[in-house]
């Protein structure tokens, strides 16, 4: 039987060792995941690239199928993450103007704004999860979707759920937490038809009653997987890079003492941190291709570890350590392809903000107690994070 992955519980933002000696000697290896039986499993850069960027690997062929698997969850159709080709082409065009450079510059202003106002009410020592990294992003993609803000509580329950992976959720839960975003989003939908609105939900409708470019399911899946892509990404990567920050002082005193490097830095950090506690997506194989040193054969399932592949020494000089400075390129950490993260540009943004007025504001800042970090989950994060300053 192949080995069985995981290859350990997630701790931190440490990678298994495994990971390295794959890369090195066995770059695409079969594995048993949590769920849905044995698949491949992808560790380098190169061949993560490939993957991602070949139509021969499908997500769709995974709808509604008991596919190796990190998560509980069986993939539900209907969603742009599980669209192939021409469909997701289609709903992908939907909302990409809301997504461009020019756009999201244009929110950075309200961004800077909210995180100031947060900031300005953080008890000192606090909770920087519950008090910023989490309500910011929050407050972004509400605000942008059309989401109450006062609902937060239970969307975030919901969508931990999802998320959920061995050791967090059960499958019950998992797809009671996905029922329940499905609840609240046809509400929501209806609620737009009422009462038409100029956000991004209100966009959406339009584009299903009007121009019948989406299906009434594929409307209410596409707010679910926005509202929880949106903020659950942005909210662990902003305190992740707090707590790397801290345990590297001097490169965090460079980049207090040198704003402009902000941009760079937060490539290097989207590099750096392994955001994922494990393999992506699945993909299916739509026939026989031959990926680094392996025949993957038609049927089979394949899985990308984009931590291992940003970590990879055959791309990065130095791959373990973090280097503010670097010429980063293209990590991967918002993917490739036709699968590209749609909101890596608000992403940046996000942490841009974040990142750049904590240390403008807190020069101070300090851990007030130890960490400690969430498990079962598909992305890593602090489960609070207490400081000082």
């Amino acid at each position: 039987m192949a080995p069985t992955y995981p290859f350990s519980e997630t701790d931190g933002l440490t990678l298994d060792p495994t990971y390295e000696r794959l890369r090195r000697d066995e770059p695409v290896s079969r594995v048993t995941y949590p769920y849905g039986g044995e698949g491949w499993l992808v560790t380098t850069y190169d061949e993560t690239k490939f993957v991602l960027g070949d139509p021969r690997f499908s997500r769709a062929r995974t709808v509604g199928q008991d596919v190796p698997r990190m998560q509980p969850l069986i993939a539900p159709g209907g969603s742009i993450l599980t669209h192939d080709g021409a469909d997701h082409a289609r709903m992908r065009r939907l909302v990409s103007k809301a997504f461009t450079v020019r756009r999201i510059e244009e929110l950075r202003p309200r961004a800077q704004q909210i995180t100031d106002e947060l900031l300005d009410h953080l008890a000192n020592p606090g909770d920087l999860v519950e008090g910023f990294s989490m309500p910011f992003p929050v407050t972004v993609i509400c605000e942008l979707l059309g989401v109450p803000f006062e609902d937060r509580d239970d969307f975030r329950t919901w969508s931990n759920q999802v998320l959920a992976t061995v050791g967090g959720y059960t499958p019950e839960e998992a797809m009671q937490g996905f029922q329940k975003l499905h609840a609240y989003f046809t509400e929501l939908v209806a609620k737009r038809r009422a009462n038409p609105a100029d956000d991004l939900m209100g966009a959406l409708v339009i584009a299903r009653d009007d121009d019948d470019r989406l299906s009434e399911e594929e409307l209410v899946r596409f707010g679910i997987t926005l509202l929880v892509a949106g903020h659950e990404t942005t909210a662990n990567m902003i305190a992740n890079s707090v707590v790397v920050l801290l345990e590297h002082p001097d490169e965090a005193k460079s980049l207090r003492e040198n704003p402009d490097k902000l941009p760079n830095a937060v490539e290097e950090l989207l590099r750096y941190i392994p955001l994922g506690s494990g393999a992506g997506f699945t993909r299916i194989a739509t026939e026989d291709v031959q990926v680094g040193n392996a025949l993957v054969k038609e049927g089979d399932a394949v899985l990308v570890v984009a931590s291992s592949a940003n970590r990879d020494a055959t791309t990065y000089a130095h791959a373990d350590e973090l280097d503010l400075d670097r010429e980063v390129g293209q990590h991967l950490q918002f993917g490739h392809g036709i699968h590209f993260c749609l909101g890596s540009q608000l992403a940046r943004m996000e942490l841009q903000v974040a990142l750049g007025t904590l240390l403008r504001r807190m020069p101070g800042l300090r851990l007030a107690e130890p960490v400690e970090f969430r498990r079962g989950s598909l992305v890593r994060g602090p489960v609070r994070l207490p400081v000082a300053w």
